[in-house]
């Protein structure tokens, strides 16, 4: 909910630049501008680390609207869960700062979907966030990927996952939710 304004907004703008410019490729970069605001600070005066993942999600829901990939989670009642991301820092953004939400799907798996977001302030990468996400039913199970491209296209030129990628997302797994994971220090 600490975005949820935001994030009327950014949806509200994306079906409005979907009617003007129609679908955005899949494998195309999506850009919106955001402004720090005094709520994303932290006591240190700059945007908080955990604000950006917060907005990169508006990166993520304007993707998902110009692409037409939320009409089709609607239609379908699909949803999507972020399984796993991870976040890199370059600069520190400022109160009042204006910067870029740059978001591309970077490619898939046969269990995950991964995404790419950037903040960019004039051409320069400020903080970088990487997202696996798994797509779900709400009747219950996984979407399969067949199901998915069988409703939105596969997109033409995807480039294959970075291997670097697949590694984190082995590497920062825990175990599945049917499986025990006790919390034990070593």
């Amino acid at each position: 909910m600490n975005v949820i304004w935001r994030t009327l907004l950014v949806m509200w703008s994306a079906r409005r630049r979907l009617r003007r410019e129609g679908h955005l490729s899949p494998s195309e970069v999506g850009r919106i501008r955001v402004t720090t605001l005094p709520t994303d600070l932290d006591v240190l005066r700059h945007m908080n680390n955990g604000r950006y993942l917060s907005l990169f999600d508006l990166g993520r829901w304007d993707l998902l609207v110009r692409t037409g990939m939320a009409e089709a989670m609607k239609r379908n009642d699909w949803y999507a869960v972020v399984s796993a991301e991870t976040v890199t820092f370059r600069k520190s953004l400022e109160l009042w700062q204006r910067f870029d939400i740059e978001s591309r799907l970077l490619g898939h798996d046969d269990k995950a979907i991964y995404l790419e977001h950037r903040a960019v302030v004039n051409g320069e990468i400020y903080a970088r966030a990487i997202i696996r996400a798994r797509m779900l039913k709400r009747a219950g199970g996984t979407l399969s990927h067949q199901e998915l491209f069988a409703a939105v296209g596969r997109p033409e030129g995807l480039p294959d996952v970075a291997s670097w990628v697949h590694e984190w997302a082995v590497a920062s797994a825990l175990p599945p939710t049917r499986a025990e994971a006790p919390s034990l220090w070593e």
